[in-house]
């Protein structure tokens, strides 16, 4: 499925009137016995009560603060505590039982992460289901370089280490108006298994293949650089070093006031990260899960004109049957609220994109068939 073919909002963007225009939803859940709350609560939250734990994607962190804030105010039976631990220790908690859904910047994996799930859900599949749209920021600190640009090929050399220092003639190709210092290049990287290096270097893989020959993984494979733990350790080692760049969700570079990189995409230009910029490469992603799963395959090589083309979505796994009986009620309650219009929207000025409305509606249509 293809999301243009479904209407999608053009230029989907980080403001509440663009967020407003295509939504609309249906957001009763079922709600558990002798829940606090109401339906008319704020946010149109449908209260369940209880606990729920949940781990993974430090990419989401934010996006989960403030839905985790809003659900509890609303609902003061209901606790929710979401560690960022990155995906991988995530979908490892969740297959073990020790969280009751997991965030993580890639889908399931056949094989044993797949098998894994499946039994942990006494038998029946882990869904995906997209939840979060996190554009990449390329964040750097250089000192008087502003609207610095990059190409994928440039990227490549940088993050592995071919290219050492700013005044290089391959930074210097693709910024031939700037003046580059021959300060050396910090590159930093994830020291942790994610899901965000994993979308990155599947980013540098399938566009500069020739330059990257480290391939796909959650796990950083390039000799050099520096290693941090989690969005927040990229982030702050890239405000607090000069010289330094790095990869990192584009609200932790929002959030930190870090300068960012245009970068050039496959309709031949460079382009700023936005919303809507983001939103473009969004529209062209197909779903490829089968029923209620929805996997995603996102195209890095957009043609689309003003695509920002380095995003991420963070899927929250869950089971499509198996969630204890105590927890189901507000599972469904609280993923039912963050997929719904109105925790879409309340991403908006946190640096992350809604949902495309036809994948929204389709991943709240999911939430209600939790069983």
């Amino acid at each position: 499925m293809n999301f243009k073919r479904h209407g999608l909002i053009a230029g989907i963007a980080l403001t509440a009137t663009l967020a407003l225009a295509a939504c609309g939803s249906d957001n009763e859940t079922p709600s558990a016995t002798g829940s606090s709350g109401s339906a008319g609560a704020p946010g149109g939250i449908s209260c369940a009560s209880g606990s729920l734990t949940a781990q993974g994607s430090s990419a989401q962190k934010n996006a989960m603060d403030e839905w985790i804030k809003a659900y509890q105010l609303a609902c003061s039976g209901a606790k929710i505590d979401y560690q960022p631990t990155g995906s991988g220790a995530g979908i490892t908690a969740f297959n073990g039982g020790t969280a009751d859904f997991a965030g993580s910047d890639s889908a399931l994996k056949d094989g044993d992460e797949t098998t894994k799930s499946t039994a942990r859900c006494g038998g029946s599949p882990a869904l995906n289901l997209p939840m979060v749209t996190g554009p990449i920021a390329i964040a750097y600190n250089l000192d008087g370089v502003k609207d610095l640009q990059l190409k994928p090929e440039t990227l490549a050399k940088i993050f592995s280490g071919a290219v050492k220092t700013w005044d290089d003639a391959a930074i210097k190709a693709d910024n031939p108006s700037a003046t580059l210092p021959s300060t050396p290049i910090l590159a930093v990287h994830r020291s942790d298994s994610s899901g965000t290096t994993e979308n990155f270097t599947d980013y540098l893989t399938k566009t500069a293949a020739s330059a990257w020959t480290f391939g796909k993984d959650k796990v950083w494979k390039a000799q050099g650089g520096q290693a941090e733990k989690g969005s927040d350790g990229i982030a702050g080692a890239v405000k607090k070093s000069a010289g330094s760049i790095g990869y990192v969700e584009w609200s932790f570079a929002k959030a930190n006031s870090l300068s960012t990189a245009k970068v050039y995409n496959g309709a031949g230009e460079y382009t700023a990260l936005t919303g809507a910029a983001a939103g473009k490469t969004v529209q062209g992603a197909k779903v490829v899960g089968t029923g209620d799963d929805l996997k995603l395959s996102i195209d890095y090589a957009t043609k689309e004109a003003g695509a920002y083309p380095i995003i991420l979505v963070t899927y929250e796994i869950v089971c499509s049957k198996g969630t204890p009986a105590d927890k189901l009620p507000l599972v469904k309650s609280f993923l039912g609220y963050t997929a719904s219009a109105d925790g879409q929207k309340a991403l908006d000025k946190l640096g992350y994109a809604p949902l495309p409305e036809s994948v929204r509606a389709k991943v709240e249509a999911s939430i209600k068939n939790l069983a």
